[in-house]
């Protein structure tokens, strides 16, 4: 049987085969540079009423400050705006170390401040859930987008929004050659046309698979409909667009696109 490091080094090499795994690679866009960060996508399921205190508590006072002693920062929480299965609430959690992602839960439990401040939490009652069900993906950075890219707007808490979208193929092929579609310019596009980039990554382990996810950020939802216009009338992205190989129905077989608002703890 498969030992659990041993596994997660087989999926960190997987990554990078489908990531790099293309006849020339684009200059990367200056995202940070270094070692490429992973991703825990967590989602939520809540619903309406009293119980959203207790999550809202748990994630400010204990979750966040928890993970940050374990070194996973910055933290993003998010609510759904726009989107089914409201209320949800997203939470991105980056680090280098993909073993620390998948057992970080087991490293909170020996954590003894999280462990008293969690326990509300934790030990809510069947009778009164302080949410429905979890779901969990683990993404790995592009190689062109290597780092978690924070808006300005994070670090004093402005106003912001952020949009996330999912693209899921038909084939792992279709999937390989849009992620090397944004390596062969679409970052340069979202960047000269004024997108704040958060983070893309590739699906490792999920649901709806082969899929990938990004992020951009925008002050507010004008800016957000302003910025996509410019977009997509920008000659750049009609002539990578309109190349055979990259043709939208032949790689793209689904689109999930949400609209986020950060919550009061999110460091994102």
């Amino acid at each position: 049987m498969m030992e659990r490091r041993d596994f997660l080094k087989a999926a960190s090499a997987s990554a990078a085969v489908v990531l790099t795994g293309t006849a020339e690679a684009a200059e990367p866009v200056a995202a940070g540079g270094g070692k490429r960060e992973f991703y825990q996508l967590r989602k939520y399921h809540m619903q309406t009423g009293p119980q959203t205190k207790v999550t809202d508590s748990y994630m400010a006072d204990a979750l966040v400050p928890a993970l940050n002693r374990l070194g996973i920062a910055p933290v993003g929480a998010f609510m759904v705006n726009f989107g089914p299965d409201t209320p949800t609430l997203y939470l991105l959690l980056p680090s280098t170390n993909v073993e620390l992602l998948a057992t970080v839960d087991l490293r909170l439990a020996q954590d003894a401040e999280f462990m008293k401040l969690a326990e509300p939490f934790w030990s809510a009652p069947a009778a009164a859930p302080p949410f429905l069900r979890v779901e969990s993906s683990l993404l790995a950075a592009f190689e062109g987008w290597p780092k978690l890219t924070p808006p300005a707007a994070s670090a004093t808490h402005a106003k912001r929004i952020f949009q996330i979208r999912m693209y899921e193929s038909p084939t792992y092929g279709a999937h390989v050659r849009k992620v090397e579609m944004f390596h062969h310019g679409e970052f340069e596009i979202f960047q000269s046309t004024g997108f704040g980039q958060v983070f893309y990554g590739d699906t490792l382990i999920g649901s709806h698979m082969p899929n990938l996810t990004y992020m951009l950020s925008f002050p507010d939802m004008n800016e957000m409909n302003a910025r996509w216009d410019v977009f997509r009338n920008d000659p750049a992205w009609k002539k990578l667009s309109s190349s055979p190989r990259y043709g939208y129905e032949a790689i793209v077989s689904n689109i999930t696109n949400l609209i986020l608002t950060p919550t009061a703890y999110s460091q994102i």
